[in-house]
């Protein structure tokens, strides 16, 4: 799987990812947008008005408390943005020929320390969403069969990617 890049997206500190998947857009899509999809890899529960303006809920995540956002954009099959906590969350689909997709996520920041940690979280993710996609075992970011975030978030610092964001249940609970 690709590993994330720290990048400046309309002057905001980002981590941005870009894969292409040997599916076509509208599966690609559905797995980004369909609560039963998103279960298989998103981090939390997502509940989804599928609206611009529309209420996005997140639960059940171990590391964060229940939050809502709102759908900043929606264009099928092509663009979902939110806000996820003073977060930005942007897929953009393209379609690259009939059978293959690639996307691109985008996590605008909230806070530039954020980028080490949100870059492993993502990358955990993408890799739990690209099992899925392939019709493998997902168990999602928080099982035991996915990628240990530890390993990817010590290559994101030694990569130099901005960091010092609280760590959810590091052993100190303090920032890193």
């Amino acid at each position: 799987m690709d590993r994330g890049t720290f990048v400046d997206h309309q002057g905001r500190p980002s981590v941005r990812f870009q894969h292409t998947y040997n599916h076509p857009i509208e599966r690609v899509w559905a797995a980004v947008v369909d609560p039963a999809e998103l279960a298989h890899w998103f981090p939390s529960k997502v509940e989804l008005e599928p609206r611009v303006d529309g209420l996005i809920s997140f639960s059940d995540d171990p590391h964060t408390e229940p939050m809502t956002g709102r759908v900043i954009s929606f264009d099928p099959p092509r663009h979902l943005a939110f806000t996820w906590g003073g977060d930005e969350l942007h897929f953009e689909l393209e379609e690259v020929d009939p059978g293959r997709c690639r996307l691109t996520l985008t996590d605008v920041l909230e806070a530039r320390d954020a980028a080490a940690r949100n870059a492993a979280g993502w990358s955990v993710c993408l890799g739990e969403f690209a099992k899925h996609l392939d019709g493998k075992l997902a168990d999602g970011p928080h099982s035991d069969t996915a990628e240990p975030w530890r390993t990817l978030y010590d290559e994101y610092l030694a990569s130099g990617m901005p960091s010092g964001a609280f760590i959810p249940e590091a052993p100190s609970a303090t920032k890193d």
